[in-house]
């Protein structure tokens, strides 16, 4: 449904840009897992989780405490990114900003412990270099 001044309605939420956060997050850890399978060297396989569950952490910090702050500015004229051409003025960008930064905060939230779950499950699988004698 869309007003007026062609801004889609129902206006955004909190709750629902975080859930759909979620839920993108729960569908990276299955692609990381295939990912992490084209290295072929173990101890490549083990840095490789390790780099993307640090990543991950620092842009859900960095997301959720920006997109939040992007939120309150924006005193509740929070548009989606299809809304683009609606915007007006310097500060419009911000109020698409807003959600795209907290979806994106909520993802590598979730991503983070399954890399690192990753990480550890592939670590515990281990190579003993004694066993095969290198």
């Amino acid at each position: 449904m869309r007003t007026e001044d062609a801004i889609t309605r129902p206006l955004l939420r909190i709750r629902d840009v975080a859930a759909r956060g979620a839920l993108y997050g729960l569908a990276s850890v299955p692609v990381l897992g295939v990912a992490s399978l084209f290295f072929g060297d173990h101890d490549d396989r083990t840095t490789f989780l390790a780099v993307v569950g640090l990543f991950a952490a620092f842009i859900a910090v960095v997301g959720i405490l920006i997109g939040l702050f992007f939120w309150w500015a924006c005193g509740g004229d929070i548009r989606r990114c299809r809304d683009w051409r609606t915007v007006r003025g310097q500060a419009g960008p911000v109020a698409v900003a807003a959600p795209v930064l907290l979806r994106i905060g909520v993802l590598a939230l979730v991503l983070f412990p399954g890399a690192f779950g990753l990480h550890h499950l592939v670590d515990g699988a281990g190579y003993d270099s004694w066993l095969y004698g290198d």
